[in-house]
């Protein structure tokens, strides 16, 4: 091939590199922006269903946004307030035990004790010795890592605080304004494609809002069964074991048993738990796993687009690489619009041909 203008060939490759390049940089740059959109447009596609339900009660749009607002940020003030006392207790009897131990005169000499006891050939002294001279060497240094640490700690804390509040604005705004948005959106498809684009557009939208409400459903119905069950075998922190139950159970795939785990785990610490409970809670979850992968799950998820097991496994696995927890959360949605696409669009064009 006969290139008639190197200069402008080899310049027109050049802008288009930087630009290519310029995209790549801005998209990096607003990656958090994007993340809090993309997380608020996921909720707000979720909060869609119960928005149409209470439309469908005769209430004004407005509303039944308003109501639906207001019901998710109940739900989750009475968690905080049901976790935070909770924490702080035991945080305070911690620290005080501490205190109890460190403040003995012969806390030292037990400590020694127990070592000499548990290792006979350990020079005890000596390992002291060494570890008071470290510390007077290194006091300084351990102080600014632990403030540092602090600060870091700090501005993450506020971080994503700034970044929730972030989130419920433009869930808020989104969840308002989602007909108008489709509305905008449609008329930009022209009119002999418009209504086709506009059905896979309603399936897509119905297909994320009735997962998102199918897996806090299933969240809910775990939190409440544990709260129950936990209760009544009288394990440690039953109302702290259930949120974590109803949180993990929002996590596709392994959220349940992960959730599972910590509980039994949590079932076994020393003072407030015994094997026995723990035995029982395993027992109990094990079943529950059952009923929910077999009974819960398909009831709940019929109206929610069906995925393939190897699908769900590799969207999950994908999406959390991208985007972490959140991405394995939005994955499986993901996936079930591209199979509504594959399913509707693709294949009838190839049974065309």
């Amino acid at each position: 091939m006969k290139i008639h203008n190197p200069f402008r060939t080899a310049l027109v490759a050049t802008l288009g590199v930087g630009l290519g390049i310029l995209l790549i940089s801005s998209v990096e740059t607003l990656s958090t922006v994007l993340l809090y959109l993309g997380t608020a447009l996921f909720l707000s596609l979720g909060l869609d269903p119960l928005v149409s339900f209470l439309e469908r009660r005769r209430l004004p749009r407005w509303l039944a946004v308003l109501v639906t607002i207001l019901a998710v940020l109940a739900i989750f003030v009475g968690i905080i307030l049901i976790v935070l006392p909770v924490l702080v207790n035991q945080i305070s009897q911690l620290i005080a035990q501490i205190s109890v131990i460190v403040q003995r005169d012969e806390a030292i000499n037990d400590l020694k004790q127990w070592m000499q006891d548990a290792f006979p050939n350990l020079k005890v002294d000596e390992v002291f010795n060494y570890a008071v001279d470290w510390l007077n060497t290194n006091l300084t240094d351990i102080g600014g890592s632990i403030g540092q640490g602090v600060l870091v700690a700090s501005g993450a804390v506020l971080s994503g605080l700034f970044g929730a509040f972030i989130v419920l604005i433009l869930t808020i705004y989104l969840t308002a304004s989602t007909p108008s948005l489709k509305r905008a959106v449609y008329q930009l498809v022209p009119a002999s494609k418009r209504e086709r684009f506009i059905d896979l557009s309603e399936q897509i939208t119905d297909s994320v809002g009735y997962y998102v409400m199918g897996q806090v459903t299933q969240g809910v119905i775990n939190g409440v069964l544990s709260a129950i069950y936990l209760s009544i075998i009288q394990a440690p922190f039953p109302a702290v074991l259930a949120v974590v139950a109803f949180f993990f159970s929002l996590i596709p795939l392994v959220g349940t048993l992960t959730g599972s785990t910590i509980i039994v785990l949590a079932c076994l610490l020393p003072g407030v738990g015994s094997p026995g409970i723990a035995i029982a809670a395993a027992i109990y979850y094990l079943i529950y796993m059952q009923i929910e992968a077999y009974v819960i799950s398909p009831r709940i998820m019929s109206r929610a687009v069906s995925v393939p097991g190897a699908v769900v496994v590799v969207a999950a696995l994908a999406g959390g690489s991208l985007l972490g927890l959140l991405g394995a959360l939005i994955a499986i949605p993901v996936a079930a619009s591209v199979l509504i696409i594959y399913r509707q669009v693709l294949i009838p064009r190839m049974n065309e041909r």
